[in-house]
């Protein structure tokens, strides 16, 4: 797992079992909530085999692609897990035609990804064929392009001009727990197909592949801007606060305009806050993404030299633009080639739409900047085409479509703490919500980036779509063997997802 914390278990009396890399905490190696054996996935047929072998003997089912998982649904104590890391195969062609569809209906520059491929192997088989993808970020693109990231809607830079994962996908296949091996579109299984756009991963099946559409490759515009605040304090700095609140204000306009990328602040010492930003502009001059982003950054540099060093100077270490031939070049330049493992953090994010960043973005930028001193993130991964799609046309949770900015908080703790301090660190996080979900009750959050105790995952995660996600549930998993961490169905069962509650 990526974040190890999921790989321990607490006991109701605050006993730990896990099993640290770090020798010298001197605490024994045990199992903690890795799975205890499973099936290296290699094809369709082990799928199936290895979900009738979960069926037939009642255990308890994880479904695990790279481990990349801030809610910890890709492995479970006591489990048998399927890890479909290994179902590498990328097809790319024109002329699909998804199965059952008319003759006349037909796709060019699709690219199928077995369930293993990871988004650095999908964006260099698409570049080579000078092909774009709506695809996810992280260091080394190591998280997987055709599992969990898809099912739980698939944000993207490029989600402002092109939409959201769920928006640009054709087909999927997966096995049932019946053993069933479907493909799913717009054809065949259509209400499985509305689900899977969504619903949630490790819920309906084992996904074994799936069919995206893809993109003219484009060059693109990025901005960059690096701000270093001397506060302890960012919610004190008046200069900061401005600064701030003015990103936020602009920032449904930037996103219909086809911006998208990703933002954060954090403290570094005691006495430096930082501001990031790196975001993206696709199919434009960089005249005209001057002309669209600049202004701002001429207002951040104005209130940098006029900021009064008593309350916090502000240093602009970067405020650029530059031109990348293509999205996977500046995906290059702002990513480090290796992935970060092994640390323990928790998340909770909240979806936030256009009107209160509009009608008050000074609240906004106060109520983060104040209950989140120690920083946040700010995904720019929303507005523009996503907003312009029917919400009811996929299962995903329609705050999506009115939200024009994902806020990203977390926890961490040392490796090795104690109960007690594992559930302090929560508790700060959960009481931290409270606040941020304030800013926009109505609103709700992205399935594969939040909170583990949110009080109505329901609502929170699949919004008026989850009675329909739960019955489409019945039909295609009837032995309930899919159930993950707060997904569609897992209120009926135990904490532990185990036993039946109803």
């Amino acid at each position: 797992m990526e974040a190890t914390n999921f790989e321990t278990f607490i006991f109701p009396d605050g006993s730990i079992d896990a099993c640290f890399f770090n020798t010298s905490l001197n605490i024994p190696c045990r199992q903690g909530s890795v799975s205890v054996i499973g099936v290296d996935a290699r094809s369709v047929g082990d799928v199936q085999a290895a979900v009738k072998f979960a069926a037939d003997h009642n255990l308890r089912l994880a479904v695990k692609n790279t481990g990349h998982d801030y809610l910890g649904r890709s492995n479970a104590r006591g489990s048998f897990v399927i890890w479909t890391h290994h179902l590498k195969n990328i097809t790319m062609q024109s002329g699909f035609r998804p199965a059952g569809a008319p003759l006349y209906e037909t796709y060019d520059h699709v690219i199928t990804l077995g369930a293993g491929v990871q988004w650095h192997e999908a964006y260099d088989a698409a570049d080579a064929n000078n092909r774009t993808m709506v695809g996810g970020i992280a260091a080394g693109g190591s998280v997987g392009s055709a599992g969990g990231w898809l099912l739980g809607g698939g944000h993207s830079a490029l989600s402002p001009t092109y939409g959201l994962g769920v928006d640009n996908v054709l087909e999927i296949s997966l096995v049932t727990s019946t053993g069933e091996y479907l493909t799913a579109n717009a054809h065949q299984h259509p209400d499985l197909f509305w689900a899977l756009r969504g619903g949630g991963g490790g819920t309906f099946g084992v996904v074994t592949s799936l069919t995206y559409r893809t993109h003219e490759t484009l060059p693109v515009v990025g901005a960059f801007l690096v701000l270093s605040i001397n506060t302890s304090s960012p919610s004190s700095n008046p200069a900061f606060q401005q600064i701030f609140s003015e990103l936020l204000r602009i920032t449904p306009n930037l996103t219909d305009e086809g911006w998208g990328g990703f933002g954060s602040t954090g403290q570094i010492d005691v006495n430096t806050f930082t501001y990031t930003i790196a975001v993206l502009l696709p199919n434009a001059t960089q005249a005209a993404a001057n002309a669209s982003i600049l202004p701002y950054f001429d207002f951040v540099r104005a209130l940098a030299a006029n900021a009064s060093p008593e309350e916090g100077s502000i240093t602009v270490e970067d405020a650029t633009t530059r031109p990348f031939a293509s999205f996977l070049d500046w995906y290059d330049f702002i990513q480090p080639e290796a992935a970060g493992v092994g640390s323990t953090i928790e998340l909770g994010s909240w979806l936030i739409p256009a009107e209160p960043l509009e009608e008050n973005p000074a609240h906004v930028a106060n109520t983060l900047l104040t209950t989140f001193s120690s920083g946040f993130g700010l995904n720019i991964v929303a507005g523009g085409a996503v907003s312009r799609v029917d919400p009811d046309s996929v299962g995903l949770n329609p705050a999506w479509r009115k939200a024009r900015m994902h806020v990203v908080v977390a926890t961490l703790w040392p490796k090795g703490s104690d109960a007690g301090t594992i559930g302090a660190a929560r508790k700060r996080l959960q009481d931290q919500m409270v606040n941020l979900r304030a800013l926009a009750p109505h609103s709700g959050a992205y399935f594969n980036e939040a909170s583990l105790f949110e009080p109505n995952p329901r609502q929170t995660f699949f919004g008026s779509h989850y009675d329909r996600l739960r019955e489409i549930k019945r039909v295609y998993d009837p032995l309930d063997l899919f159930v993950v961490v707060e997904g569609v169905g897992a209120d009926e069962w135990d904490k532990e997802l185990k036993c039946r509650l109803r």
